[in-house]
């Protein structure tokens, strides 16, 4: 269940604002991390506000060291390395390829057309890299998420086997009910190793959602309930998608 006591909700007056306070979230945990202990890690999210605020991220990228970070992302689409839609491959274009980053510290799910061609093989590969870091650094600093309109988050659906997935990290995804079918993700328990866990989420047709989400939903039916942070969770949301929520004034 969502632990909404620890819900901070910041909401913004359009997705302008929203993307600009994401993308200062990020600096922010980033820098303070590396403040504290020399690095920092991030598990980054796709879609269109994602991102927009990693390219943010990259005009405005404060006093970080993009040497000593460490890259995931919470889901990935099981498409050939060159796909379009898969979401390192947008990181890359809105980020990566733009900032000094240790190539050994950007840790991708392989693709449909690499070396693990089979989705359980590339999870379990993925798996490994995911334990070998928090194995040496206890958490991740921070995880980004979106959120669809029925509250899924990473490749997380309401009702699946994934979101009901208590004990593994990674797991794959063979009948996502969003196009592509085939994804690898993190799942509720991975979400949780995050330090920071910051979900950025506009539009109206998500108020519904969110609403249930931070008033402690069943994460089995909004699995953005399940998305909580050891030390904080930031929904970050424009007007609309705040739209359902009883706000004090």
């Amino acid at each position: 269940m969502s632990d909404s006591a620890n819900d901070t909700v910041e909401v913004h007056i359009d997705t302008e604002s929203l993307v600009a306070g994401a993308a200062a979230r990020f600096v922010d945990v980033v820098v303070a991390a590396q403040a504290a202990r020399g690095t920092a890690s991030v598990v980054l999210t796709g879609g269109g506000t994602g991102i927009a605020l990693l390219e943010l991220v990259r005009k405005s990228p404060g006093d970080i060291d993009w040497s000593a970070v460490d890259f995931f992302w919470g889901d990935e689409r099981f498409v050939p390395a060159g796909d379009a839609e898969r979401n390192d491959l947008q990181a890359c274009h809105a980020l990566l390829d733009h900032v000094p980053v240790d190539p050994g510290r950007v840790h991708r799910v392989a693709a449909s057309d690499g070396e693990y061609p089979d989705p359980v093989e590339a999870a379990a590969e993925y798996s490994a890299a995911v334990h070998a870091y928090l194995a040496e650094h206890g958490s991740f600093d921070l995880h980004l998420l979106g959120m669809g309109g029925e509250g899924h988050v990473n490749s997380l659906f309401p009702h699946t086997d994934a979101v009901r997935e208590a004990h593994e990290l990674v797991v794959a995804v063979t009948n996502s009910p969003k196009p592509p079918p085939v994804r690898v993700t993190l799942t509720v328990p991975a979400i949780r190793r995050a330090r920071h866990v910051v979900l950025v989420v506009g539009g109206a047709a998500k108020a519904e959602a969110v609403a249930a989400a931070i008033a402690g939903a069943d994460p089995v039916d909004i699995p953005s309930a399940g998305a909580v942070g050891l030390e904080s969770t930031t929904w970050l949301l424009d007007q609309d998608a705040a739209s359902a929520l009883q706000l004090p004034d």
